[in-house]
């Protein structure tokens, strides 16, 4: 559904009626295409107080094909290295750093904070650390004209050229709807560098609720990056599936995800084994608590989360899932911030949270795969298209970017979490959201 609100905001009556009035200013977002694969712009690298990781940055940077340096007039990013930060005195040099640039950011710019992981065995190095996470999600809610803000933490020991596939997806377009994220990279090795341009070449993806919407979009750019994509949803939606498989090349899995032997059927679809699994499929069954009957909660709880666990364990168990495989679940704002009549929904999506907390580190050491979450917020959707007129616009305006997502935008970030080169991305959760104001 059209977003009349932010195309009456970029007009030049609009932009006067809404600085004049106070209402939100929605910057239009520049997200990938061909036409426009990178940021516009060159990329300003700074260093608050003195690195822990001497000149390891720069040669990163280099490979996002920015171009980087420490002086840019109007920068269409920047990367500020707080790794040295490890007192509160300390953080002055953040202040210094971006308080006499921030405001010359492009619009549509990425600001990146690089951190290390808050110690604890060292309360005033763990202070300083944290700081860096408020400090970030403020700055997100400041910047506005469609920039974003994030925080990206290396683990003691990790080389920083385990960052790489993560700051080339936050200084890219495609990032556009991710703001106020905190990602912390694990220590493990970052994963196999892979061709930019079709960096799923070779792998064989499945994703689930995959004929419309969010899991369409989703095959399709999996299928744009070299992937080839099986396509599943429920039989109900065949034919749909077909349309959407036959468009992108994909094989079409008309399934069941609940039924007992799904795990096994999508083995024996993919006889060479998964490199990217994607849990997509989600239902709702909304209704108050009071209100809501068991036959209502049973299903949403079944298809949004035990589904996911029972066919998780099963690929994993058996090997189905191939060792520098990829695994991405979709949980949701409302597993984080609750909303109200979806009790069901959000035990569910707070369940996806918890699986990858726990299963990730399990899944790295003994099967060498990695297990991550996207947690969307308002999407625009044919199920937000249904939502009364002033819960959509509230939902759509209550965020930094002040407007809903697209679902490339969860697609977008599904992609960087199956890369080959994003190994050292595990157990996270992170929200496309425009940095909702619901929730952390």
């Amino acid at each position: 559904m059209a977003d009349r609100y932010l195309h009456f905001a970029g007009t030049a009556t609009g932009r006067f009626m809404t600085r004049r009035t106070g209402l939100p200013q929605p910057a239009r977002l520049r997200r990938r295409t061909l036409e426009t694969p990178a940021l516009d712009g060159p990329l300003l690298h700074l260093t608050a107080g003195v690195s822990a990781h001497p000149g390891a940055l720069a040669p990163v940077l280099a490979a996002t094909g920015l171009e980087v340096g420490g002086h840019a007039e109007r920068p269409a990013g920047i990367v500020l290295d707080a790794t040295g930060i490890t007192t509160a005195a300390g953080l002055a040099d953040v202040h210094a750093a971006l308080h006499p640039v921030v405001r010359s950011l492009a619009g549509g710019g990425r600001v990146v904070v690089l951190g290390t992981t808050p110690s604890p065995d060292d309360h005033h190095q763990a202070a300083a650390q944290q700081a860096l996470e408020g400090f970030v999600r403020s700055l997100g809610k400041e910047i506005g004209r469609g920039s974003t803000a994030q925080l990206v933490r290396l683990a003691p020991g990790a080389p920083v050229a385990s960052a790489e596939s993560t700051l080339h997806f936050l200084l890219s377009p495609r990032s556009a709807y991710v703001s106020g994220q905190v990602i912390a990279l694990t220590a493990d090795a970052p994963g196999e560098t892979a061709d930019r341009m079709a960096p799923l070449s070779g792998r064989t993806a499945l994703v689930t609720g995959a004929a419309r919407g969010i899991g369409a979009s989703v095959a399709s750019v999996l299928a744009r990056d070299g992937a080839q994509v099986i396509c599943l949803d429920v039989p109900q939606a065949q034919e749909e599936l077909a349309r959407t498989a036959d468009r992108l090349g994909a094989t079409a899995l008309p399934l069941d995800i609940t039924a007992p032997d799904a795990a096994g059927l999508i083995a024996a679809a993919a006889p060479s084994g998964l490199d990217v699994l994607v849990h997509n499929a989600g239902i709702t069954r909304d209704r108050r608590l009071a209100n809501m009957p068991a036959d209502r909660w049973a299903p949403v709880i079944d298809v949004n989360l035990d589904s996911v666990l029972r066919t998780t364990d099963a690929l994993l168990s058996t090997g189905a899932v191939n060792r520098g495989g990829r695994i991405v679940a979709t949980a949701s704002i409302a597993g984080i911030a609750g909303n109200d009549g979806q009790t069901n929904y959000a035990a569910a999506k707070a369940g996806i949270i918890g699986m990858v907390r726990s299963l990730a580190p399990r899944a790295a050491a003994e099967h060498g795969v990695t297990v991550n979450a996207v947690a969307p917020g308002f999407i625009e959707t044919r199920m937000t298209a249904a939502v009364p007129l002033l819960i959509r616009e509230a939902g759509r305006r209550m965020n930094s970017l002040s407007q809903g997502g697209l679902p490339v935008d969860v697609a977008e970030t599904v992609a960087w979490f199956a890369q080959p080169s994003s190994g050292a991305v595990n157990g996270q959760v992170v929200r496309v959201c425009g940095q909702s104001l619901l929730g952390a």
